[in-house]
C-alpha cells in the first residue's frame, strides 16, 4: 500500500477540491433515481437481478442441506489472520480475529457474485436516494430478527455505523470519515448522511458492512478484544473453538432471510470449520489425512511434486484449477518508505533488481507463475503502451497543478527481464550504479551513505516457505553490499509489526474489487492512510498526485471513465516503484476430498466455495465405501 510528505489537512482539501470539480457525480441515475425506493444500487446503473428476484444465478436452491466443509481460508478481511486468532472482534482496530467471522452478521445491502459493482437489498428491503446524492434512506425488513429472536432495528444500524466510524477498524473507519450521520429516524428506518465530499461508490461499500447489535454492545465495550460471542444473526453462529487451533460456525436452520433471493440456495454446509495452521506444511499433513477436505494450494513446489499421497493416487482427492475472478489482483512487496534509506527510487529500483524472477518462477516455482507488473494485474486497469487519448487528456488536466513522474508519456514501466541464472550480472551493474548515485559507497563490503550509515534491509515474513523464496534475493543483495537480513516472526507479532508499520519490506497479496472504489484504493494508496495504524498503505505513499488521481477514479461518471483514471493511476504506482510487483496467475490451484457437489461454471467475481459448494450424500458414501 520519494514522493512529496504531505499533512492530513492536505489530503482531505485535495480530495474534496478534485471531487467539487467533477460537479459531484453520483451512481448513474439509470437504474438509481433519486426518490424512488430501490432494490438495487451499482456503480454505473446496470443490474442484472430485478426486484424480489428468486435467487441468484449461481445459487443452488436444491442442494442438499448438511455436512462439514474443513478448509484453511485462502483469503481473510479487517483484522482476521489465517494463523492464529485469540478474540472473537472482527470489528476492532485490536487482536487477530478468524477468518469468515463476518458470515455470522447481515448487512444491509449484499453484493451480486457474477455482477462487478451491483449491491441488492438484503437486511434493507428498499434504499432511497436524496436528490443531491448525499443521504440514502433504508427501509428494514420486519422479519429481521437476531438470533436470540429478537427484531434487528435501525438502531443497531446507527449504532454500527457509528461505532465503525470512531473505532472501527481501517478498513471501515477510513471510507466512513465521509459520513456526517446515522440516524434512526424510526425503528425501521435508517438513515445514512455524507457530507457531499463522498466518492460516487462509496455506498457501494459501505451498505455492505455488517450490522451489529447495540443492545448486546451496552454490556460489551466495541473496541474490546475478547473471546466473548457476539449477538450474531447471519446464516451462520459461532459452534465450537480452540483459540489459535479452530473454529466452527454452525448453519442456522431458522434463519430470517433464508427464503430470500439474496440467501436462497447458499450456506449448505451445517458446519464450517477453519483449521489453524502457523505453517503450510502441516496444513497440507492435515489435508492429506483427511482433517482437512478443501485447500487451495499457494505453494506451487507442493502442488508440482507432493500430490502423490495414497489418496489421490487411490482418487479419493481430486486436484483440479478452476479460472481466476475477473478482478485485478495485487501480489507485491512494500518498501517502507517511512524509513529513510527507501525513500530514493533509486535505491528501491536497485534493490528490486537483485530478485530475479525467471530463476525463481523456473527453480522453486515449476514454472507456475507469470511475471507481474503492475499492481492492478490480470484486468482492464493493467496499462500497456504508451497512454491513450483519453489517459493523456487526463494527464494533461491534471498536469496544471501536480507533477507527473518523469516517463509518463512513454511505455508503461516494466521491470527489465534477467537472464534467469540466479545472477545477472547486467542487473547487478546497474543496482550498483544506482546504488552509488544515490549516495551509497562501498566501505569494506558494507554500503555506506555520507554520513556512515549503514544500507540495513530487513525482509520480514510470517511463514518459513518465504525463507525458501526469498533467501536468495537476500544473498544477492549481500553480495553487492547491502546489509540484509530475513526475519521470521510468529503471525500475530507480523500482523502486528506491519499494522504499525515497523518494517523494512514485508510481501502482501489482495483481490480488489471489480470495480475499484476510491475507499480501497485510498486505504492502500492514499495519504490519509499512510498515518493510519492497521491501513494497507504499507508502503507509506503520501503523494497529492496520487490522491488526485484516487478521487478521479471515485468521481468517474462511467465505466469508461473509471477504467481511464485506473489506468494513468497504475502509470504512476508503476513510475513511484514503492511496491515491486512479484508475480501472477491466471488460476486456482483446488483440490478437495471427492464429496462434494457445486455449480458451474462458478461466479465471475467472487468464489467462497463454503457458501456455494455442498456435500454430495452419493459421493460421500462411495468414499466412506472405500
Amino acid at each position: 500500500m520519494t514522493g512529496i510528505f504531505g499533512s492530513r489537512r492536505t489530503f482531505l482539501a485535495l480530495t474534496g477540491g478534485i471531487i467539487a470539480s467533477a460537479a459531484f457525480p453520483r451512481l448513474s441515475l439509470a437504474q438509481n433515481p433519486p426518490g424512488e425506493a430501490l432494490h438495487g444500487l451499482s456503480a454505473f446503473g446496470d443490474l442484472k437481478y430485478p426486484r424480489n428476484f428468486a435467487h441468484f444465478d449461481y445459487a443452488s436452491p436444491d442442494a442438499p442441506k448438511g455436512g462439514t466443509f474443513n478448509f484453511q481460508p485462502p483469503n481473510w478481511y479487517f483484522n482476521q489472520n489465517h494463523q492464529t486468532f485469540n478474540t472473537l472482534n472482527t470489528f476492532a482496530r485490536r487482536g487477530d480475529a478468524p477468518p469468515r467471522m463476518e458470515n455470522c452478521f447481515d448487512r444491509l445491502m449484499v453484493e451480486a457474485w457474477d455482477e462487478p459493482d451491483a449491491i441488492y437489498a438484503h437486511l434493507a428491503e428498499s434504499v432511497t436516494i436524496s436528490d443531491d446524492g448525499n443521504t440514502f434512506r433504508f427501509r428494514l425488513r420486519p422479519e429481521a430478527r437476531w438470533h436470540d429472536g429478537t427484531p434487528i432495528t435501525a438502531h443497531d444500524v446507527a449504532f454500527t455505523y457509528k461505532a465503525l466510524k470512531q473505532d472501527g477498524h481501517p478498513e471501515f473507519s477510513l471510507p466512513l470519515a465521509v459520513l456526517s450521520e446515522a440516524i434512526a429516524e424510526d425503528d425501521m428506518t435508517a438513515r445514512l448522511v455524507f457530507d457531499g465530499r463522498q466518492s460516487a461508490m462509496a455506498i457501494l461499500t459501505i451498505a455492505n458492512f455488517p450490522i451489529i447489535s447495540a443492545e448486546w454492545h451496552r454490556e460489551h465495550a466495541f473496541t474490546d478484544a475478547k473471546l466473548d460471542r457476539p449477538l450474531t444473526s447471519g446464516p451462520y453462529t459461532i459452534g465450537r473453538f480452540r483459540p489459535g487451533s479452530f473454529i466452527e460456525y454452525e448453519r442456522v436452520g431458522d434463519y430470517w432471510a433464508k427464503d430470500l433471493g439474496t440467501s436462497r440456495g447458499l450456506d449448505h454446509f451445517q458446519t464450517v470449520r477453519i483449521e489453524f495452521h502457523t505453517e503450510r506444511q502441516s496444513g497440507f499433513e492435515a489435508f492429506k489425512k483427511g482433517e482437512v477436505t478443501f485447500r487451495q494450494e499457494f505453494t506451487a513446489k507442493v502442488w508440482a511434486t507432493e500430490y502423490n499421497f495414497p489418496a489421490y493416487e487411490e482418487g479419493k482427492v481430486v486436484k483440479r484449477l478452476f479460472p481466476g475472478e475477473l478482478r485485478p489482483s495485487m501480489q507485491a512487496t512494500a518498501f517502507n518508505t517511512r524509513r529513510p534509506q527507501f525513500r530514493d527510487r533509486r535505491v528501491r529500483d536497485a534493490i528490486a533488481l537483485c530478485f530475479d524472477f525467471a530463476w525463481t518462477n523456473d527453480k522453486l516455482f515449476h514454472g507456475a507463475y507469470d511475471k507481474s507488473h503492475s499492481l492492478f494485474s490480470g484486468s482492464p486497469y493493467e496499462t500497456v503502451g504508451k497512454p491513450d487519448v483519453a489517459e493523456r487528456a487526463l494527464i494533461d488536466r491534471l498536469s496544471d497543478r501536480f507533477a507527473f513522474p518523469d516517463g509518463i508519456m512513454h511505455e508503461a514501466y516494466e521491470e527489465p527481464p534477467s537472464d534467469g541464472s540466479g545472477r545477472d550480472r547486467s542487473r547487478l551493474r546497474k543496482a550498483i550504479g544506482l546504488l552509488r548515485d544515490a549516495g551509497w559507497a562501498n566501505r569494506n563490503g558494507e554500503l555506506r551513505n555520507a554520513d556512515g550509515q549503514r544500507l540495513d534491509v530487513e525482509m520480514l515474513v510470517r511463514a518459513t516457505i518465504f525463507i525458501r523464496i526469498f533467501n536468495p534475493w537476500v544473498e544477492t543483495m549481500r553480495s553487492i553490499g547491502i546489509n540484509a537480513s530475513l526475519r521470521l516472526v510468529d503471525p500475530a507479532q507480523y500482523r502486528a509489526r506491519v499494522g504499525e508499520f515497523d518494517f523494512d519490506l514485508a510481501g502482501y497479496a489482495l483481490s480488489w474489487n471489480a470495480t475499484p472504489t476510491q475507499s480501497s484504493l485510498d486505504n492502500v494508496f492514499g495519504s490519509l492512510a499512510a498515518d493510519t495504524p492497521n491501513s494497507r498503505n504499507w508502503a507509506g505513499i503520501t503523494d497529492p498526485l496520487v490522491d488526485a488521481l484516487i478521487a478521479e477514479v471515485g468521481a468517474a461518471g462511467s465505466r469508461h471513465e473509471h477504467r481511464t483514471a485506473m489506468r494513468v493511476l497504475d502509470r504512476v504506482l508503476r513510475q513511484r516503484r514503492d511496491w515491486i510487483p512479484n508475480w501472477t496467475s491466471a488460476n486456482h490451484r483446488a483440490a478437495f476430498w471427492d464429496i462434494f457437489g457445486f455449480k458451474e461454471p462458478k461466479p465471475d467475481y467472487l468464489w467462497p466455495v463454503e457458501r456455494l459448494w455442498w456435500v454430495d450424500p452419493a459421493k460421500a458414501e462411495a468414499l466412506e465405501e472405500t
